[in-house]
């Protein structure tokens, strides 16, 4: 009986999963249905107000130099343009780089600022530092291994124009730079693509909330101030301040033309060590806001906290529980070769056949839904939607995106013990990078 309630829990959890997926997919494309032969004109904005861009940089040697060049060569006036590079508690050649960089004649009538930082807080300290320095009216953010394309700043301001009471915050879309380093990244690449053309897409059309990301975006600094900036020591500071927005009632608008390139983990260490880091800040986020779902909070929080929620804790734990069935009924079937007599662990009676065989329906629509999702998020992207990348997606589902239920656990388990024996969980590991 218990073994019967399991599989008909991981049933519904799946079918549910599956609605919220269909829906988010379907209005990302209507969006793209709508836009896809949309012209990106670029044409004088009413104002360009001035703009203080910062660049955190710890151990950032290998890509800083490209990245504050591609920052400074961005088509925006130069005059608009203030720049912060932090080199925060470096042991390379960072600050070094940064200082050459801005020496150079072509440089030196530009508003840039290279800071040595010693302090704490990671990330988020370093963004409330600047904020304190800050003389942009909106300030942006780019990680030392993005770089905007030319245009990237243009379309984030002219989004934050077309309704500056509102959209206090916009953001961008980041690409994988080194998609084709080697399987790892292949896959990244695709995981990234379906995150931004298609998650982000889709929620922004469908209910107007937006995810500030963790590089390309803006925010409008008076009201990063009035919200009392990063929280220091945040895994994931993009989330935590997405939520404060949405609680403030503003939005976080979309500006999907802005673009900046970034680098991915080349490795599955790194990758693992960046996605538990990832996964613990989106954990406790979750946890913070939890209680936002039962009181009168802003509907777009709720909405927000009840998606991540079910992400990260109910539908992974259906994944979870899917595979332990399938693997437990498979393992007794090679045991039925010794021993006949032993029945499948997780099995209806006959008369309930066709629950089972809607179960294994169920799976196989969650394998054809993740290539839909892939498929339509790499036609929105020129040159990207081939048969080879489809056979990649497939290969992806039983491996890659497998990987997400390790790092689930792993950042499950160790954001509980944080927890129970109150100890610092916010260590910062820095992902590798490479010259490319």
């Amino acid at each position: 009986m218990i073994n019967q309630l399991l599989m008909i829990i991981t049933l519904v959890s799946i079918w549910l999963s599956l609605a919220m997926a269909l829906i988010i997919l379907s209005s990302a494309t209507h969006f793209w249905l709508k836009n896809s032969n949309a012209h990106a004109n670029i044409k004088q904005l009413a104002r360009y107000p001035l703009i203080t861009l910062v660049v955190p940089a710890h151990n950032e040697a290998v890509v800083i130099e490209q990245t504050a060049k591609a920052i400074l060569n961005m088509n925006y006036p130069a005059d608009k343009v203030e720049l912060l590079l932090y080199a925060d508690n470096c042991e390379d050649q960072t600050y070094q780089i940064m200082q050459k960089l801005v020496a150079r004649s072509n440089y030196r009538q530009r508003k840039i600022k290279v800071i040595n930082r010693h302090g704490t807080g990671g990330k988020a300290g370093v963004l409330n530092d600047a904020l304190k320095i800050a003389h942009g009216e909106y300030i942006g953010v780019y990680d030392a291994d993005a770089m905007p394309e030319k245009n990237a700043l243009y379309f984030l301001v002219a989004k934050a124009l077309e309704k500056p009471e509102q959209h206090v915050a916009v953001f961008g879309r980041n690409k994988t730079r080194n998609a084709d380093q080697n399987f790892l990244t292949r896959c990244i690449n695709q995981e990234i693509v379906v995150t931004q053309r298609i998650q982000h897409v889709g929620m922004w059309h469908l209910f107007k909330i937006g995810r500030i990301p963790g590089t390309n975006f803006i925010i409008n600094t008076d009201f990063v101030k009035e919200i009392g900036g990063w929280r220091n020591g945040a895994l994931t500071e993009d989330t935590d301040i997405s939520f404060k927005i949405m609680q403030s009632g503003n939005l976080i608008a979309l500006a999907y033309n802005s673009e900046a390139f970034q680098q991915e983990p080349e490795t599955l260490k790194s990758y693992y060590l960046q996605r538990k880091r990832w996964a613990k800040g989106n954990y406790e986020v979750v946890i913070a806001n939890f209680k936002h779902l039962f009181d009168r909070s802003n509907w777009r929080v709720k909405l927000e906290t009840f998606y991540y929620s079910c992400t990260f804790f109910w539908f992974n734990a259906a994944i979870i529980l899917s595979d332990i069935i399938f693997i437990a009924n498979v393992i007794f079937l090679f045991l039925q070769l010794i021993w006949p007599n032993l029945t499948l662990p997780f099995m209806f009676a006959a008369s309930n056949i066709y629950i089972a065989q809607l179960l294994f329906f169920n799976w196989m629509l969650m394998i054809l839904l993740f290539l839909l999702q892939i498929s339509m998020a790499l036609a929105t992207q020129f040159g990207q939607a081939t048969t080879k990348q489809i056979w990649l997606a497939l290969a992806s589902y039983f491996t890659y995106s497998q990987l997400f239920i390790v790092v689930s656990l792993s950042a499950v388990t160790s954001v509980t013990l944080d927890r129970i024996f109150h100890r610092e969980g916010n260590n910062w590991v820095k992902t590798k990078r490479f010259n490319d």
